[in-house]
């Protein structure tokens, strides 16, 4: 909570640490505090064994080192067993995106059903693409957030930021909105809702994004994620500077932003091998 950490972050940190103290338990019967650079071994070739990613394996550890960093700094032990542990490599990956072809059929509102429901579903896919804001902002969305020309958004850590949009966009929102409040009245606060004008959660999204994107792609991850990858992708190589792309974004480094350089360096390559006479 010191740190602003989101509530998935905490989520996901508390079930490292438990899964880490129940290993210790039924392995050799004790608790954190007893733990030697041996244990903390045995639990990483435990996870690995069961098939657990790289990138998974090293957050584990990275709640483990925080959690000894507390223990230490309150006197509760001397050293840290996980001082001298080396992380597992994690493969880069480059972020999957969508085409600017397939993109205009996605943004095409005649594959979105004309009531209000394929309005609602035309929008979300909408500002995922042109803000590309996370998942768990647009569900924490509410109507005061959204005015004519940006939108606010509580990103990670609970730091706020502003989102710029097109007048195009914005029109797009309005009508949205005054079609919301016609359809469920009481649901002026949230500003995405479900077909029974709730609150929507992440799972209702993710569902809605992924059938869309199913209709116009043939990529193998269709997540709101992807949609983010896109904006981000598509921003720079119509030249974004990054710094713009950054804030946007939310990131905290500009080195989570740099990623993106390498989908434009490919996309130059490919250019590069058709046109060139001996590409």
């Amino acid at each position: 909570m010191e740190k602003r950490y989101s509530e998935n972050t905490l989520t996901a940190y508390s079930k490292d640490l438990q899964q880490f103290s129940l290993f210790l338990l039924k392995q050799f019967d004790f608790t954190f505090k007893d733990a030697k650079h041996l244990h903390v071994r045995s639990f990483m070739v435990e996870l690995m064994n069961d098939k657990i990613s790289n990138r998974s394996v090293c957050r584990k550890l990275s709640a483990l080192k925080s959690l000894y960093k507390f223990l230490i700094k309150k006197g509760e032990v001397e050293f840290s067993p996980l001082a001298n542990i080396q992380l597992p490599k994690i493969q880069k990956k480059l972020p999957s995106f969508i085409k600017e072809k397939e993109i205009l059929e996605l943004n095409d509102r005649g594959i979105y059903s004309e009531d209000f429901f394929g309005l609602r579903d035309y929008v979300l896919v909408r500002l995922f693409y042109q803000t590309g804001m996370r998942l768990s902002e647009l569900t924490g969305l509410k109507d005061v957030d959204v005015s004519n020309d940006v939108i606010k958004v509580i990103g990670k850590r609970n730091k706020e930021r502003m989102i710029p949009i097109s007048s195009n966009l914005s029109t797009i929102l309005k009508d949205y909105k005054d079609l919301k409040n016609k359809q469920f009245p009481n649901s002026s606060i949230t500003f995405i809702v479900s077909d029974k004008g709730d609150k929507v959660y992440e799972k209702f999204v993710y569902r809605k994004v992924n059938y869309y994107i199913g209709k116009v792609s043939s990529l193998e991850k269709k997540s709101p994620h992807v949609l983010r990858h896109t904006f981000a992708t598509h921003m720079l190589n119509n030249g974004a500077d990054l710094n713009a792309i950054k804030e946007i974004l939310g990131h905290e480094n500009l080195s989570a932003t740099q990623v993106y350089t390498h989908n434009s360096f490919e996309k130059l390559k490919n250019i590069h091998q058709q046109a060139h006479p001996r590409g």
